[in-house]
């Protein structure tokens, strides 16, 4: 199969069948062989009943629906695991993302890409509590990753399938994927999108997201960077603690020795003290990192290296 659209619902009911039809809009009578795959996060109104309906008309809708709301990272990653498609496209099901954009994604693929993120240039959202706070992020995340794009936010990415293979998805993690991609040497662009107001119902998400956005970028930054190497960083900081602590207990000798001052009466004693010991925990928990890094990878036989392709060389 050409293409698995990927769709996390969640108190939709108003925007599916108009979600519906302009997907099939977009893409029936193009030639691609494609799916769609509607997650139903836990919704509390008809839209499962609506999914179910449409389903029933159209074979190339597939849905899923989960017990209780699990969030949209969890609906994106179920639809992964299900895509049966050579590339790979998540969208909002909110119609803010132009299903018509798809061919275009999909062109970019085909030009190499490994991975193809949309730009919301002009984005139809409030500038104070959504615009603004993603400018930031964008921002942050970009100088953080190395993987320079304006908009991570946007959901509507078109991805090769072996892309994601690798790759499983935590928390906010979903918006981090091609900067988790790019990890493993795939080809990231990014290419101007269409996005629109939204029509009905009100945003599941809104500033109160920023904070968990900002955790999870802390977590995707170790992973691209130390993830492998733990003891690089714990190890790191370690040494150095454990060098200011020196110095700062030979500042307390210094200060006995020639001015008389009492140990036991100098501040810098206790910071002595303290430093050692924050320097050796640094360490200790690089080397427990060390430990699991290595239990991680070994108890999966997950390599800690991705191979393009090979020539000459027997699959084993």
């Amino acid at each position: 199969m050409e293409l698995s659209i990927v769709v996390p619902i969640y108190n939709e009911e108003e925007t599916i069948p108009h979600l519906h039809a302009r997907v099939s809009d977009a893409l029936v009578g193009s030639g691609i062989d494609y799916e769609l795959i509607l997650v139903d996060d836990g919704s509390s109104d008809g839209s499962f009943a609506l999914l179910r309906e449409i389903a029933q008309q159209d074979r190339r809708v597939k849905v899923i629906r989960f017990r209780r709301n699990f969030g949209q990272t969890a609906a994106m990653a179920a639809g992964f695991d299900a895509a049966r498609g050579r590339v790979i496209v998540p969208m909002d099901g909110d119609l803010q993302n132009d299903p018509a954009d798809i061919p275009m994604l999909l062109a970019t693929i085909d030009e190499g890409y490994d991975v193809v993120s949309g730009w919301r240039k002009d984005r139809q959202d409030t500038f104070v509590n959504r615009r603004l706070p993603s400018i930031i992020a964008n921002a942050l995340i970009s100088r953080m990753t190395g993987v320079h794009l304006h908009d991570y936010g946007c959901t509507l990415k078109a991805y090769r399938r072996e892309v994601l293979d690798g790759v499983n998805l935590y928390g906010e993690m979903h918006r981090f994927v091609p900067a988790l991609a790019s990890q493993v040497g795939a080809r990231v662009t990014e290419i101007p999108v269409r996005h629109h107001a939204r029509l009905y119902g009100t945003s599941k998400y809104g500033i109160s997201r920023t904070m968990r956005v900002v955790l999870d970028l802390m977590t995707v930054k170790f992973l691209l960077t130390y993830s492998t190497k733990p003891i690089q960083l714990f190890g790191k900081w370690g040494i150095y603690t454990i060098l200011a602590g020196f110095l700062t207990g030979g500042l307390t000798l210094s200060m006995k020795l020639f001015e008389g001052m009492s140990m036991n009466r100098n501040p810098l004693l206790i910071l002595t003290a303290f430093l050692l010991f924050g320097g050796v925990q640094f360490i200790a928990l690089g080397l427990l990192g060390e430990v699991n890094a290595r239990t991680y990878h070994e108890s999966q036989g997950k390599p800690i290296y991705v191979v393009r392709e090979k020539i000459n060389l027997d699959e084993r």
